[in-house]
Order: structure tokens, then C-alpha cells, then sequence
């Protein structure tokens, strides 16, 4: 019998998505789910975006350029100029969701067996991406106890080897929710430098900063140019994620065009997607200012609600809609399962991501869970009030 491939044997399941078969059963049991499993907005999409597409004056609905429209390549250009990140339109490459814009930057920078360093916990699909490319993920552990910081460059340091090609990180962080300050930014530039490394950030989270802070891109250090490459997305920006639209973003030549070359390959990103989310970039400063508020205050909520749990230790996220909370707990996995199978309040329950899945390494995270925020206020409490009896019925 022909055998499937040991890359797709050894491909990791979605953390976030491994759940679903549970949830499917909770709601034909006729539970109430409250989703605090998958970061999708209930923030309405730019209207901009929407009006876009339902106008559209195409008589052909055909190929697009393999970079992507080159209007809006410009216009994404624009957009970085008002967060001091000076790029043309040649320094984008409109990818299918971030996503393609990583497998893209992998496929570019590394060979098979090379060796790319993390900080854990990280988005879970680096993994899996970094099967696709055969690349090996070396895990540089961060903690919840100082929520999520980056780690001492001497660890960075330690794990470096003639393999390495490149540091990846996510700022703000999924599942973290931790932003980098600029000091840490520039600490890990000087260490590329120092290494010749690539250092690439993925920052499509940019937008969404808390408590007066302020996001710093790795695309602001001048002396970086060769060695930053950005991943970006409108998926959580402007609540698009099913238009599938990111981009890569380098003002090194040499990796524009070798990524262009897997652009081609796949011919172009979808047409209609880069309408709406051209257009998308028109939306008025309030849909931002408005969008970061709401999110604010759902952090606020969630996090003082957890932390009245007892045995519950959680950090504040400065950043993304994310935060990791430890549980007083010994298996993450068992105990969302049992949340969506066994368990309900009054014929609700909720749905949580166990965070095992979002390190490398072996054993870590089994006691933590990833909570999105992107319910209301309202449906949040009601959450933090379920996983509070929830706990409690579990420890009996």
C-alpha cells in the first residue's frame, strides 16, 4: 500500500482547530459556546471594503500581477510611511494571507535542515510551516513569570550554530500578546548584525497596542535593511480574514525577487481580496482608534476577571487580542476537551485552546491555555464566570 510522506506525518495539528469535532457535537447537544478559541474579530469590516467589491466594474475577473495590484502596493506603502517605516511598492509582495507571506520568506532564505531560532510560546502554524520548508524550529523559552518578555540574548546566542539562517519573532505576539519594547528590537538587530542574520517579524498585529504604548518595527532600524524582513496581513487589521491578503515586506533586493519567484509559481494572490482590501486602506483613523478601544476594555475585563480565579496566573498583554493564562491544572488538552464534552453551566460552555501547541519543546504548556478576547464584554464575563465553576467541578 503506498505510504504518505514522513513531512506529513510529522505536519503538527492545529491546536486551534483539533477542538472543532468537539464543539460540532457540544452544539448538536445544544450547548452554547462561547468562543475564546480562534482570533476572529466580531469587529465589522471597513465598509470601504465591502462597498468595493459589490461596485466593481470587472468584466474579466483575471490574473492579477504575481507581486499583486501595484496600486495597492503603493497605497500599502502609504500606510507604512504614517508608522516611519520608509518602503516603496518594490519592497512588497502581496502574499495569500501571512501565511504564504512566512512559507514564502522560508522558502527564500533557508535549505533543508537549516535552522530557524523562536521564542516559545509562538503562533503555531510556524511549525508547521517550517515542516513544509523542512527548516528545524530551535525554541528559545520565554515565561509568563515576567509575561512573555524576550529573552536574554545570551540565550539567543547559546543556540546559534553554522544551521542558523535566521530569528523569528511576532510583535505583538500571538499567543502572548507581549510587545516588544524598542531597546529589545534594537537588542536583536545588533545581534542579526552581529551574526549575519535575517530577522524577520511578524507584525500584523501592529495596529492593536495598549496603555500608551507604542509599536516599533523591526523596518525602523536602518543599519537592519539587509537582514528585516516583515510579515504583514489586513486579516486582523480590518476584521478581513477571509479575504486571505498579507504581504512580505524587505528592502533587501535579493529576497524580493527570490520570493517572487514562488510568487509566480502559485501565479497571483486572489483579485477580489486585493480590492476589498485595497479599498480597506481608505477606512478613517476613528475605525482603528475605535476597533483598539474596544479591545482594550475587553482586555481589561478578561484579565481582572481572571485573575480573581483561584490558582489562575495570567500576564497583562500589551498587544494583539491574546493572552496565555496558566490554570490550576495538569493537562490543558484533557480539560478543554472535557469543557466542550462534559461539562456545561446551564447548557453553556466555553472553548479554549490548550497552549501545548504553541511550543516545541517537549512538556511545556500543559498547564496553560491561549484565551482570545474578541467576544464583548458581556459574553467575556459570562466566559470567566463558566471557566471559574468549570475549574471547580474539575478539581472536585
Amino acid at each position: 500500500m503506498p505510504v504518505v510522506s514522513h513531512k506529513g506525518k510529522t505536519m503538527p495539528e492545529s491546536p486551534i482547530r483539533k477542538l472543532v469535532p468537539f464543539a460540532e457535537k457540544a452544539a448538536k447537544d445544544g450547548k452554547h459556546i462561547y468562543h475564546l478559541n480562534i482570533g476572529q474579530p466580531d469587529i465589522k469590516t471597513p465598509i470601504e471594503a465591502m462597498e468595493a467589491v459589490r461596485n466593481h466594474t470587472l468584466d474579466i475577473l483575471a490574473y492579477s500581477h504575481s507581486a499583486g495590484f501595484e496600486s495597492f502596493r503603493s497605497k500599502l506603502a502609504l500606510y507604512y510611511a504614517k508608522h516611519d517605516i520608509s518602503v516603496t511598492s518594490d519592497d512588497i509582495l502581496i502574499t495569500t494571507g501571512g501565511s504564504e507571506a512566512l512559507i514564502f520568506t522560508m522558502g527564500s532564505i533557508t535549505d533543508p535542515g537549516d535552522e530557524i531560532i523562536v521564542p516559545e510560546p509562538f503562533y503555531a502554524n510556524y511549525y508547521s510551516f517550517s515542516t513544509q520548508s523542512t527548516v528545524k524550529v530551535v525554541p528559545v523559552v520565554s515565561s509568563i513569570e515576567n509575561g512573555f518578555a524576550l529573552p536574554s540574548i545570551s540565550e539567543f546566542e547559546k543556540l546559534i550554530t553554522s544551521k542558523t539562517k535566521a530569528i523569528l519573532i511576532c510583535n505583538p505576539g500571538n499567543p502572548t500578546g507581549y510587545l516588544y519594547s524598542k531597546e529589545e528590537i534594537k537588542e536583536l538587530s545588533r545581534l542579526a548584525i552581529k551574526y549575519d542574520l535575517f530577522l524577520i517579524s511578524d507584525e500584523v498585529y501592529r495596529e492593536f497596542v495598549y496603555d500608551e504604548s507604542e509599536h516599533y518595527s523591526i523596518l525602523q532600524e536602518k543599519e537592519l535593511n539587509e537582514h528585516a524582513i516583515v510579515i504583514d496581513s489586513l486579516s486582523k487589521r480590518y476584521s478581513m480574514c477571509g479575504a486571505r491578503i498579507g504581504c512580505m515586506v524587505s528592502k533587501n533586493k535579493n529576497v524580493i525577487e527570490t520570493a517572487m519567484k514562488f510568487a509566480q509559481a502559485r501565479l497571483s494572490p486572489p483579485t477580489f481580496a486585493q480590492i476589498a482590501s485595497e479599498a480597506a486602506l481608505d477606512a478613517p483613523e476613528s475605525y482603528y482608534t475605535e476597533t483598539i478601544a474596544k479591545y482594550k476594555l475587553r482586555r481589561d475585563t478578561l484579565v481582572a476577571g481572571l485573575k480573581e480565579i483561584p490558582g489562575v496566573k495570567v500576564s497583562t498583554p500589551k498587544g494583539a487580542f491574546y493572552c496565555i493564562a496558566e490554570l490550576p491544572i495538569k493537562d490543558a488538552d484533557h480539560f478543554t476537551e472535557w469543557l466542550l464534552g462534559t461539562f456545561h453551566l446551564n447548557m453553556e460552555t466555553i472553548m479554549l485552546t490548550p497552549a501545548s501547541g504553541f511550543y516545541s519543546s517537549i512538556n511545556k504548556g500543559k498547564n496553560q491555555v491561549r484565551i482570545a478576547y474578541v467576544l464583548n464584554r458581556r459574553d467575556l464575563k459570562k466566559a470567566i464566570e463558566i471557566l471559574k465553576i468549570a475549574l471547580e467541578k474539575y478539581n472536585d
